[in-house]
């Protein structure tokens, strides 16, 4: 996939460019269903399938920082896009000159003249430019003008409750704690990324049980609690538990993300960790003293184990 993250990278036309546009956070379900409407638009017209998004999130430059947090950030919402099959991705800067651009200036200049857009892929709520002139039906308007078609996928609903997916459902469901839920929305588990560095020497050495201590990069976390995880380093992918939290038995009110990696042992200080969340376990709690949390992550453990050899028969 061709990454392209100025306008002005694009030197011609695309052939019989086929855009869908959106911010994409998650990448979900929803998504991919327009991405694989793009390819197939794409494919039945000999054209370049793809995608333009926007960084930072308009909501973060309309709202002056204020705003919910990203289930992906950019790294990950582009390896994503990338594994849909997407020839180009276009990534604007967002600014608010940018957002004050008229709607017909951005159809006419930069998707049709600069992409070279013959067809335009959007959910049926989509609506873009200024006060949100940009709507379905301006689109076909400017369609009729402008030469290009106007495609309109059908919703792709939720799970048992007739209802779209959407961003905002999978991040609401993940600050609840319902991982599994989220993945049947995604596609995938949601995961978190960081690098490993090094906690207050706890988990081994007090308690029978080393952990990753995670340092945190995303913006949305999990509800706070214990999770059967799985978690990829180097490449190599390996089983395990994780908590989410305060560590309320310890009493000094500091968030750690940490993992235990079942029959694990090296050295990973410094090492970049991706942490897909399979299960909520339970809530956390404050213990009576070590021993008895160190016998309830003992528990947590061998339930994680469990859940994660179910998956895999």
């Amino acid at each position: 996939m061709k990454v392209i993250e100025s306008l002005a990278e694009i030197e011609i036309p695309f052939e019989n460019a086929v855009v869908t546009i959106g911010n994409f956070d998650g990448v979900h379900k929803g998504h991919h269903s327009l991405m694989d409407a793009v390819i197939k638009k794409a494919g039945e017209i000999g054209g370049t399938a793809i995608v333009m998004t926007f960084e930072p999130h308009p909501l973060k430059v309309l709202r002056n920082g204020s705003s919910p947090p990203l289930i992906t950030l950019y790294e990950q919402k582009k390896e994503r896009i990338e594994a849909s099959g997407i020839d180009v991705l276009i990534c604007i800067n967002f600014t608010e000159e940018f957002a004050a651009l008229d709607p017909e200036y951005f159809l006419e200049k930069i998707l049709v003249e600069k992409i070279g857009m013959k067809a335009i892929v959007a959910g049926r709520d989509y609506a873009f430019g200024k006060n949100r002139k940009g709507n379905i039906d301006f689109l076909k308007a400017m369609g009729g003008k402008l030469g290009y078609q106007v495609v309109l996928p059908d919703w792709i609903e939720c799970l048992q409750e007739g209802d779209r997916i959407s961003s905002t459902r999978i991040r609401e469901t993940i600050l609840s704690g319902d991982v599994g839920r989220a993945a049947s929305m995604l596609g995938r588990y949601y995961q978190i990324r960081g690098e490993v560095v090094r906690g207050r020497n706890r988990g081994g050495k007090l308690l029978g049980f080393p952990t990753a201590n995670i340092l945190f990069q995303d913006e949305l976390c999990p509800k706070y609690g214990v999770y059967a995880v799985t978690a990829e380093i180097d490449g190599k992918r390996f089983d395990g538990v994780a908590n989410m939290g305060v560590s309320p038995t310890f009493g000094d009110d500091m968030f750690t993300a940490e993992v235990h990696l079942f029959d694990f042992s090296s050295d990973i200080y410094g090492k970049k960790i991706k942490v897909d969340f399979i299960a909520r376990l339970r809530e956390e709690k404050k213990f009576s003293g070590l021993d008895e949390l160190s016998a309830q992550i003992k528990k947590d453990a061998e339930t994680a184990r469990e859940i994660l050899r179910e998956l895999k028969r």
